[in-house]
């Protein structure tokens, strides 16, 4: 039943208030920081507690047509972060339960707060209460936005002036660190613009701001991925300094006016809590990567890190770009970084457009390659190999034509060599010049973690993995990258631990599912690798890779029936979109039928397969290792046995 307009002023449910006039949630009297678009969500969640309300109302009512935003990553960050306010979890909702595909029901009672005493406004959903812990959060002495916004107007009032502001930051901040630091995390800078269509903007400068200081040899720079979880949080600096295993963090805002932008960045020492230096600047959009290479060097020189010459070099090649296809560019990477199939499809987007409106821009091709070679991967296969290669190759060459200091152009070069071209030297070098350019990118170590595995060298492989997974922490990805690798190693039992914090943290997460149904498999757990397998299919609605899986432990546990239907499944799946043969070949092993899958895996050689340089250390494949035919395959591949 939703709430009569005109008692919607001040809604109580349970201990927390909604006060639609102030724009706060208060619980037990106690203001929550709980604003923008989640707070506006809830609000319309309440004055309709009862009543399902659809994602398609949610969007017209805060996102108009022609806003520019990731409509479905907006709200479900937002139905988070309401969540967190209020101790509710989507797994036992005691709040908000979703239902699939269509939207929101609130479930708690609600009632008006007005002069006269509380006047009911819903009754309850009839649903059973489910008790679920609430979290006590100490209220930091200084908001994160109040802080940097003092800071910003600190760096302009001097600028207006005439002061010093080296003399102010030394009394406003006590001078410069007695201690050189060595680990840093750039925290999402705040968009000061409040229009939702420049989050892209905003995130994009952060995202640029740590691949700068990732080029820094001595200093480990958290990446994007991990970062980008503290967007909006109640978390203190301490909290985030612990999580991510660092010594300091930079906090800032970015502010766009037309052609304009200014970047205002507060760096803080955390332990003990110190401010060390806080600056402004602002240039031409034309100059934005001048002025982002500005900022990370102020922040070197702050934390007392020489640059080497090469390095010295690096910052300073930075060139005019097209305004136009630098908001393509970041638009372009925004999409790229959430790594689904409609996603790279829009990254795909932008990165040609960003291309068509300036043919010289480097990091544009470096995004169009990325975003083809992961379309084509095992992890996503939306197209086939052939075509991601055919597409990928010329972009990272082009890259790396205009511009050979691009970690990620080297990266995604390397990538090709390995899982396309088969290429295992050459991969080698590209993997480890990425490296060399950016010891602080999270992925190049992630893929050269892959390679060292599939080339039998377990120990480099695993070290390299948990370095990657250091440089990105919170990144569940990079946790279920070191279990995956154990696997590969025969770890098993090592394997589970790795995967299974991997799910405490992200239940949802399908790969870590799946990676952890694999190594039950090969522990004989038969029942928890098909729960795990049958979760990674739900997840990813019948990823072929997933139902692949599923029908190989189906048929190893003795389920022949079962096998048989899911691969009907796979093979009708295969006439709308590209399966790969490699997936059928796995279900045909667990069945035994050994000719057939050879068969099939020298299809998947055909079609040059991603999955084809796992020939070596996918355990699945253990019963054909002594066939000629799989020598000849390990061969042909580049691979040796091991």
């Amino acid at each position: 039943m939703a709430v009569p307009a005109q008692t919607g002023k001040v809604i109580r449910f349970g201990v927390f208030e909604l006060d639609s006039r102030l724009g706060e949630l208060r619980k037990n009297g106690a203001k929550l920081r709980l604003q923008g678009q989640p707070l506006q969500v809830l609000e319309i969640l309440v004055e309709h507690a009862g009543d399902l309300v659809g994602r398609d109302t949610l969007r017209e009512r805060l996102w108009p047509a022609d806003t520019f935003v990731d409509f479905d990553h907006s709200l479900n960050n937002a139905i988070a972060r309401i969540r967190e306010a209020l101790g509710d979890f989507a797994e036992q909702p005691s709040f908000i339960q979703t239902i699939p595909r269509r939207g929101y029901l609130f479930l708690k009672p609600v009632e008006y707060v007005g002069p006269s005493g509380p006047t009911l406004a819903s009754q309850a959903v009839p649903v059973p209460e489910i008790a679920s812990p609430t979290s006590s959060v100490k209220p930091r002495r200084v908001s994160r936005t109040r802080r940097v916004v003092v800071l910003a107007l600190a760096a302009i009032l001097a600028g207006v002036v005439g002061l010093n502001l080296s003399r102010l930051r030394y009394r406003l901040f006590g001078g410069p660190s007695t201690g050189r630091i060595r680990s840093i995390a750039v925290l999402p800078l705040e968009n000061l613009s409040r229009d939702p269509e420049q989050e892209y903007f905003a995130e994009g400068i952060t995202e640029a701001l740590i691949t700068d200081l990732g080029k820094i040899g001595e200093l480990r720079v958290i990446s994007r991925t991990s970062v980008m979880r503290y967007k909006g949080t109640k978390k203190s600096l301490q909290e985030i300094a612990r999580e991510l295993q660092v010594e300091s963090l930079v906090e800032g805002t970015v502010t766009r006016s037309g052609d304009r932008v200014r970047i205002t960045a507060n760096l803080v020492q955390v332990s003990p809590e110190k401010h060390l230096w806080a600056d402004s600047f602002e240039r031409d959009l034309r100059d934005v990567l001048t002025l982002q290479d500005d900022v990370s060097r102020a922040i070197a020189k702050s934390i007392q890190i020489r640059l080497t010459p090469q390095e010295q070099v690096r910052f300073a090649s930075a060139h005019r770009v097209d305004p136009n296809a630098y908001e393509s560019y970041l638009r372009g990477l925004y999409f790229w970084n959430k790594r689904t199939e409609s996603a790279l499809n829009e990254a795909v987007r932008y990165f040609q457009q960003a291309i068509e409106k300036d043919p010289s821009y480097a990091q544009a091709y470096a995004g169009l390659a990325n975003a083809y070679g992961v379309q084509g991967s095992w992890t996503v296969e939306a197209i086939g190999p052939k075509e991601a290669f055919s597409k990928a190759r010329p972009a990272a060459e082009k890259a790396l034509e205009l511009d050979t200091t691009i970690a990620e152009a080297h990266a995604i070069a390397a990538g090709l060599k390995h899982i396309y071209e088969w290429d295992w030297q050459g991969a080698g070098l590209e993997y480890r010049r990425a490296i060399e350019l950016d010891p602080s990118y999270a992925p190049a170590h992630q893929w050269y973690a892959q390679y060292l595995c599939e080339l039998g060298r377990f120990e480099e492989c695993i070290a390299e993995a948990e370095r990657a997974h250091a440089l990105d922490p919170i990144y569940v990805i990079a946790g279920a990258d070191v279990g995956m690798r154990l696997y590969w190693a025969r770890r098993y039992h090592d394997a589970i631990e790795p995967l299974q914090k991997t799910l405490e943290f992200a239940p949802d997460f399908r790969i870590a599912h799946r990676f952890l149904g694999q190594v039950y498999e090969e522990s004989q757990m038969y029942k928890e690798a098909l729960g795990e397998f049958h979760k990674a299919v739900e997840l990813s609605q019948d990823a072929p890779i997933d139902l692949a899986a599923l029908g190989h432990a189906y048929a190893i546990s003795g389920d022949r029936t079962s096998a048989l239907i899911v691969l009907q499944r796979l093979k009708r799946l295969g006439k709308r979109r590209y399966v790969s043969s490699y997936d059928l070949a796995l279900v045909y092993v667990g069945l035994g039928e050994k000719h057939r899958a050879l068969e099939l895996l020298e299809g998947a050689f055909q079609e040059r397969s991603s999955w084809m340089v796992h020939l070596n250390v996918d355990p699945r494949l253990d019963s054909l290792r002594d066939e000629p035919r799989f020598k000849d395959l390990l061969r042909l591949v580049g691979l040796r046995q091991i």
